[in-house]
């Protein structure tokens, strides 16, 4: 029986700067049980990626303050996908209107949690759909 925490990349991608909201985020997910990688911030999409691989996470979340959620969110799914690891659940927070999740879920992304979602609707919902690799 697989015992193993999910586990969990949180990624700045960017410009963005802000990134208070994440390490928040990457701190209530490990106090849910889940084992998270924190990228820092300003990292490219290949980056992310490459990181992705490297710690064989089940889970890439895209922390994003900049209005850039869905180029990012498309180039990032493209980019999974071009390097075999589709099979990884996207999930996207930070401000994103409500009237952009269809779109994100369109692109790929899983999960998309706006501002103010609460930590353990996000917990809850990795939780449920994450595959371990």
């Amino acid at each position: 029986m697989d015992t193993r925490p999910i586990k969990i990349l949180v990624a700045k991608p960017g410009l963005d700067g802000h990134d208070r909201g994440a390490k928040v985020v990457a701190h209530a997910l490990k106090e849910a049980g889940m084992e998270v990688i924190y990228t820092g911030l300003h990292k490219t999409v290949d980056q992310i990626i490459r990181i992705a691989i490297q710690e064989d996470v089940d889970v890439i979340g895209l922390s994003i303050m900049s209005g850039a959620h869905i180029p990012i969110t498309e180039k990032l799914v493209k980019k999974a996908r071009e390097e075999g690891i589709d099979d990884k659940m996207i999930v996207v927070g930070g401000v994103i209107p409500n009237r952009d999740i269809p779109k994100l879920k369109e692109l790929g992304a899983k999960g998309v949690f706006p501002g103010g979602t609460p930590f353990s609707e996000i917990a809850g919902f990795i939780n449920e759909n994450a595959k371990k690799s």
